[in-house]
């Protein structure tokens, strides 16, 4: 399977790669600099420098080649004006850009990384906080109406501690934590099973081990 991810230097994107290429997966992404490109060369990854922000859904598409997936976990991390552009204009952008493969050759499956609606909000973490939460919510609906091959893989608080190899994964799960590994875990698992296909998960720290875990959602 060829995979392209956008956030392929982020948390989950760095993990993500790594498992996907364990599985014999040609993975490649998208990245800012040169430097980038250059560092995830040594590892195998054939790296697009570009700058989501900028590119249209054909410039985007061109970087994209011939993926059999794009896997959208780019965030912002903060900032009205940076999460509009990235977690909201570039989910659109990468939807633009799964429709015009789609004209050269095949639709690429798109999942998305997203978060739980109601992250955090017993913490009331301010204006830019609820402005997140909105702008997902939207990048989310324009993927559910997109008409493609779509998966919406909402984790829970992120951790950076080691995996545990097992989750809680369906269509509504509490809000809680979960580890980065086993998010990418997930995510690769999703993209290795087809049958899992337009469904909006919840994901968080559970007893269930991933790969059983990810077969249960399969329609």
């Amino acid at each position: 399977m060829k995979v392209f991810i956008i956030g392929i230097t982020g948390g989950v994107g760095t993990l993500l790669a790594r498992d996907l290429q364990r599985r014999g997966d040609t993975v490649s992404g998208l990245v800012r600099t040169t430097e980038q490109q250059q560092d995830l060369a040594g590892r195998g990854i054939t790296a697009r420098v570009g700058d989501l922000t900028r590119l249209s859904g054909t410039g985007l598409a061109d970087l994209v080649g011939a993926a059999d997936a794009i896997v959208f976990t780019a965030g912002a991390g903060g900032g009205r004006d940076a999460t509009t552009a990235i977690d909201g204009e570039g989910v659109v952008t990468a939807i633009a850009a799964a429709h015009e493969a789609a004209l050269r050759r095949a639709a690429p499956r798109l999942v998305l990384v997203s978060v739980f609606p109601e992250a955090w909000r017993e913490r009331h973490l301010g204006p830019d906080f609820d402005h997140c939460i909105a702008v997902k919510k939207e990048a989310e609906t324009a993927l559910v109406r997109s008409g493609l091959d779509w998966v919406v893989v909402r984790p829970s608080a992120l951790q950076d501690e080691p995996g545990r190899g097992t989750v809680a994964l369906s269509v509504a799960e509490v809000h809680d934590v979960v580890a980065r590994e086993d998010v990418a875990a997930t995510l690769a698992e999703v993209l290795h099973e087809k049958g899992t296909r337009r469904q909006i998960l919840e994901l968080t720290a559970g007893p269930t081990p991933i790969a059983e875990a990810v077969a249960a959602t399969v329609r």
